[in-house]
């Protein structure tokens, strides 16, 4: 049953999953405590849906704990990923700031905490706290610039390429990591087939850029080369 967030925490943390939002992060304390006492907070379990498209959306969600996979589906029944959200950052706002019903699906990719903050109240919030607006337009500008991005890379870039620079990126620097999502949830977010992603990857690999290692598993071999992949 959903309930007062102010105290939001796993394992302990004393921390109000209101107070880790950056959206959040020019208020005071005293204001926090005024927010998270109008949320309520849910937990869902891996593969469940917190919403579906055609539903009346009328709540902002904040991740406390856990990822979130935002997806639509295309004309054709394929699934597109649009973006994976994890602690501290927030969906649904467009069913409130807009008309009209949710157009994607929100699916909890591992069990997940969350507060919710009702549309009407967060309107007010917004008008009492002119930054939390402002805070939710720059990231609303941020996911418009990555998407036109996105559309801009399918367009004009090879799938090998698109591959190796989301590599790049997925590793920050690291020589090893883990692949954040399924091979078929980042194949979806890169605008290919999964089958397209995993000839990819293995030609990345024969070429001595990469080595995969079991199912999530990368390690950048040749930073360089990836960089340079055409």
């Amino acid at each position: 049953m959903a309930h007062g967030c102010a105290t939001c925490s796993l394992k302990g943390s004393p921390q109000s999953c209101v107070s880790i939002v950056p959206i959040f992060s020019a208020l005071s304390p005293d204001e926090i405590a005024e927010i998270a006492a109008i949320t309520t907070d849910a937990s869902y379990d891996k593969g469940q849906l917190m919403y579906f498209a055609g539903k009346e959306g009328n709540k902002l969600y904040v991740i406390h704990v856990g990822k979130v996979k935002i997806s639509r589906i295309a004309g054709n029944g394929k699934s597109q990923v649009m973006r994976v959200l994890g602690p501290g950052e927030f969906f649904g706002e467009l069913s409130i700031l807009g008309k009209g019903p949710l157009s994607d699906y929100a699916e909890a990719l591992e069990p997940c905490s969350m507060c919710m903050i009702e549309g009407s109240r967060l309107k007010a919030l917004m008008g009492k706290y002119p930054s939390i607006a402002l805070k939710v337009l720059e990231e609303l500008s941020l996911r418009l610039s990555k998407a036109e991005s996105l559309i801009e890379d399918i367009s004009l870039r090879s799938a090998e390429r698109r591959l190796a620079l989301a590599l790049l990126e997925l590793a920050k620097g690291r020589r090893e990591f883990e692949l954040p999502v399924s091979k078929g949830d980042l194949a979806s977010q890169l605008g290919m087939t999964q089958e397209t992603f995993s000839r990819k990857l293995s030609l990345l690999q024969d070429q001595g850029m990469i080595l995969a290692k079991g199912q999530r598993g990368i390690r950048i071999v040749d930073e360089k080369g990836l960089a340079e992949v055409e």
